[in-house]
């Protein structure tokens, strides 16, 4: 409405020609064909020529529903793919040129395909709803301010001086994705699938006590994807079998489609937290993949507002939150790393996307202890656009990535008076390089040049799942030795 009161007022555009893009390329959901009718016929009024196309490359979208097998038909007639999405813009250019009688039996198939949509228990939980509209400022607030949780954390955790940890992930190697393509293939069955993601994650624990990490991670062996892993345990989302989209270069993924209402029918990760913390003395961090990215790296409902959805997946995420703290988890990281590429491009939206934003993270983490310890992890950005948000998130610990800019997300968080704990990273995952303890140690010390010791840890940049076996031990006993020698420096200081 807003682009066409804008092309109503500019004027000059008899004897032009415009192009409307009228479907959306940038998600999976049928377009209403009377509504793009309607407003190709106000800019047909506008303009000499109106020619119909999709909104942006269909380079976004999957190929075509045709080839999901597993999903319900009715609901597939929900959903536009590549090729739905062409016929769609054939289908309006028809209307366009030869009037509504030339497309009334399309028309009214997308009626109904829209109002399948809107009365289908798949779309609308009314004890989801309700849970939501119950949501309170408090619940999306720690119990403690963060002074005071620190203290009970330090004397909970008992972690020395710039403790050392690391993102989440461990290399996915050959041998993972053999189980898990033996496990769809039926060559081994889902008891020996766990025995060797249990294996796996006892060498990952096994490593890193020896290597003297201070607060450990399993190592994630069983998730094949950050938030697929999550999308196919909640209820309200869909999975594709065949919806691959280019990421980037070489890289696809299939992104899961929020459809309907979230909610969490049982715990997700509990289990696999709680064998790894069993293996270990050492605090192991339960590892969760947060609101924003779940709803930023999926096919998101059309329906209603995003901050409505992100309310709903915090919901069911701050269930696995305290499920994760009552099976004695003292470490739960919530990751964002979506939350600043997802940031509106227009400056006059950008406030209230914060605003849902950080409150889905507070309202996941908040129905914690004060000495359970929060975590979360942004990857690489310009952060100085959304500092204040970081500090709304009001997470105990930030890790983000810093390596390659010198550690200037630091000094940002120090100019912006964060108060909190910060791990900005000391080395560069997207690399094979090794980095020496020399380099890291220097990282560390410009690192403390903006942050006081007792809130600087030591890790990584981003986790370590495309990384292979031997270049991940070298660095990681490097940041530890690095952690070791700064620990040094400034017990003599």
């Amino acid at each position: 409405a807003a682009n066409l009161d804008t092309l109503a007022s500019v004027g000059g555009l008899p004897g032009k020609r415009l192009v409307a893009g009228v479907v959306n390329g940038r998600n999976v959901w049928v377009n209403d064909l009377a509504a793009s009718l309607s407003t190709l016929g106000t800019l047909l009024g506008l303009a000499d020529r109106v020619d119909v196309s999709a909104s942006c490359s269909l380079l976004h979208v999957p190929l075509d529903t045709a080839a999901e097998r597993d999903i319900e038909p009715q609901i597939l007639r929900w959903l536009a793919f590549a090729e739905q999405k062409t016929a769609e813009v054939v289908t309006l250019t028809r209307g366009l040129a030869r009037g509504t009688d030339a497309i009334a039996a399309d028309l009214a198939a997308n009626r109904a395909d829209l109002a399948s949509r809107t009365r289908s228990p798949v779309t609308r939980d009314p004890a989801v709803r309700a849970r939501a509209s119950a949501v309170t400022e408090t619940d999306a607030r720690r119990s403690q301010p963060y002074a005071e949780r620190a203290a009970a954390q330090r004397a909970h955790l008992g972690l020395p001086v710039l403790p050392t940890t690391t993102i989440g992930s461990f290399p996915q190697t050959g041998q993972l994705r053999a189980a898990r393509a033996d496990l769809r293939a039926g060559r081994i069955d889902t008891a020996g699938y766990e025995e060797r993601i249990r294996a796996e994650i006892q060498e990952i624990i096994s490593f890193q006590e020896k290597t003297g990490i201070d607060v450990l991670v399993h190592g994630e062996p069983e998730r094949n994807d950050m938030v697929q892993y999550f999308a196919e345990q909640l209820t309200g989302y869909l999975a594709t079998r065949h919806g691959w989209v280019q990421s980037y270069g070489t890289r696809y993924v299939r992104p899961p489609i929020l459809a309907g209402d979230i909610s969490r029918p049982e715990p997700m990760t509990v289990r696999w937290i709680t064998y790894a913390q069993s293996l270990t003395s050492r605090p192991v961090k339960g590892m969760l993949t947060g609101p924003v990215t779940m709803l930023a790296w999926s096919f998101v409902r059309d329906d209603q507002p995003l901050g409505d959805t992100a309310r709903q997946v915090a919901l069911a995420l701050r269930d696995e939150v305290n499920d994760l703290e009552a099976a004695g988890t003292s470490v739960i990281q919530v990751d964002e790393p979506a939350l600043r590429e997802t940031l509106p491009l227009r400056g006059a939206d950008r406030a209230g996307y914060l605003d849902w934003a950080t409150e889905a993270f507070r309202l996941t983490t908040s129905g914690v202890r004060p000495d359970t310890q929060v975590h979360t992890h942004m990857c690489y950005a310009e952060f100085g656009d959304i500092v204040q948000a970081i500090d709304d998130l009001d997470a105990d610990v930030i890790s983000l990535e810093a390596a390659r800019s010198h550690m200037q997300v630091a000094r940002e968080l120090a100019a912006h008076g964060y108060p909190r704990e910060a791990g900005p990273g000391v080395y560069d995952i997207h690399s094979p390089r090794v980095p020496s303890t020399d380099e890291a140690a220097e990282l560390l010390r410009t690192g403390l040049r903006a942050i006081p010791a007792e809130r600087l840890w030591v890790n990584p940049d981003c986790g370590l799942k495309t990384r292979a076996w031997p270049e991940t031990r070298a660095s990681l006993e490097h940041l530890v030795a690095a952690a070791r020698t700064i620990r040094d420096e400034l017990s003599r200081s």
